[in-house]
């Protein structure tokens, strides 16, 4: 799979490319990753990427020519960048605080895919155009406002890539995560209206040592009764979701049930 991100700051990614998933992926050649320099895309000596946009306002906005040409040379082809006319199994992502949110079932998408381009948003916006005639996605990795778009870029990469068979090792890992339960793994029998659940957190976890401070672990874990530790992390799991994203069960009712993947 190959990602590449357009960035006025191309030296940002030394980081985020060189440790841990992302740096095992690309040295066992599960994903590519190339870095562009926005500014290598401008016609002007000054290599200007921003503009005062129309109307007034605070601040400067990216202009439309420089990312519509970096996109057009990292794809390499000469390619109708209207919309419905993108390159087949790429996605065109423009990261950017008025996107959709970014979730796991998006990452998932973005995995089956063989190229994912990420635009790197900044100052006070991109032009519009970018968003309605280029970008096939446009996402926010929450709802707040970064300086731009290369903290989202980074996550999204890191997202997509340990979904991507053989990078993290142990498949189990990516099932057993937290939004990996789907609405299907929400009983339709019990609960009519639980298509609109959109998963749950992962179940709590505990080490060594089994007392520390004064804190034991749950007996149930210690029981060796698999069934019981099973229901346990399922009744965990829920609770925890209630606790900290409730608006993860809307419409799934109060008492819902669930199962763990791989632990049945």
């Amino acid at each position: 799979m190959r990602f590449d991100i357009i960035t006025i700051f191309p030296d940002f990614f030394r980081g985020p490319l060189d440790f841990g998933i992302v740096r095992r992926a690309r040295e066992n050649k599960l994903i590519e990753v190339g870095v562009h320099d926005l500014r290598d895309f401008t016609q002007d000596r000054h290599r200007t990427v921003d503009d005062r946009p129309f109307g007034g306002g605070a601040g400067m906005v990216l202009k439309p020519e420089p990312i519509f040409a970096a996109v057009e040379a990292v794809i390499g082809a000469d390619v109708d960048m209207k919309r419905g006319n993108k390159p087949e199994a790429t996605a065109i992502i423009l990261l950017s605080a008025s996107g959709k949110p970014f979730v796991q079932n998006e990452a998932r998408r973005f995995s089956q895919l063989r190229r994912v381009i990420l635009i790197c948003g900044r100052y006070e916006g991109v032009d519009e155009r970018v968003s309605e005639h280029l970008a096939t996605d446009e996402i926010s990795v929450g709802d707040f406002v970064l300086s731009g778009g290369e903290l989202g870029a980074a996550m999204v990469l890191d997202a997509v890539t340990r979904l991507i068979p053989g990078a993290l090792g142990n498949e189990d890992s990516a099932e057993n995560e937290s939004f990996s339960l789907t609405p299907s793994d929400l009983p339709q029998r019990d609960h009519p209206s639980s298509e609109s659940a959109r998963g749950i957190l992962d179940y709590p976890h505990y080490t060594r040592p089994q007392n520390y401070r004064g804190w034991e672990v749950p007996e149930v874990l210690v029981s060796g009764n698999h069934e019981e530790v099973r229901r346990w992390r399922e009744r965990m799991a829920m609770e925890k979701t209630r606790r900290n994203r409730p608006d993860l069960l809307a419409g799934a009712g109060t008492s819902a049930k669930i199962r763990v993947p791989g632990r049945e």
